[in-house]
């Protein structure tokens, strides 16, 4: 039976990182995290400061995201140790900074439910951006489990 998961202890380059685990998943993360920037952009930001933080972290984990992507599209890590453990730390840490914006990004959301405005769109809007959030959480969870597997087998 075919698999397409690579050999292990190999960081993919070119087209490869399209075709391997954990690597598939830089797409829907950046997907998702794009969804979070916008949703959250286009809801009325109030309170200011907590959603400025889900606004911050979202804008900082995409374009780094982006950017990981890039140098393993390019292969500018050349296959090295060092770049499967910096994969593993930057997607631990990426995923740590998600689950904080996206628990207080719920915390918000219920306390902008309690004034009885379930019905507007700028509730509807951050209903989704939650959804959307915590989903986000969830593949930079799984990338960091699979990253961290490829870099025990390195």
């Amino acid at each position: 039976m075919a698999t397409n998961t690579g050999q292990m202890g190999y960081l993919p380059r070119g087209g490869a990182i399209f075709c391997t685990i954990p690597d598939i998943l830089y797409l829907p993360e950046l997907v998702s995290g794009g969804l979070v920037v916008s949703l959250v952009g286009s809801t009325y930001v109030y309170p200011a400061n907590p959603q400025a933080y889900v606004i911050s972290v979202a804008i900082f984990c995409f374009i780094m995201t982006f950017l990981w992507l890039l140098i393993f599209a390019c292969g500018s890590h050349q296959n090295r140790n060092f770049w499967a453990s910096a994969d593993v730390a930057y997607h631990g840490f990426a995923a740590l900074l998600y689950l904080s914006a996206s628990v207080l990004l719920a915390f918000i959301t219920v306390l902008f439910s309690a004034d009885n405005v379930k019905e507007t769109l700028f509730y509807k809007l951050d209903v989704a951006a939650v959804v959307f959030s915590f989903f986000t959480t969830l593949m930079y969870v799984i990338h960091t489990i699979f990253s961290a597997i490829r870099w025990k087998s390195f």
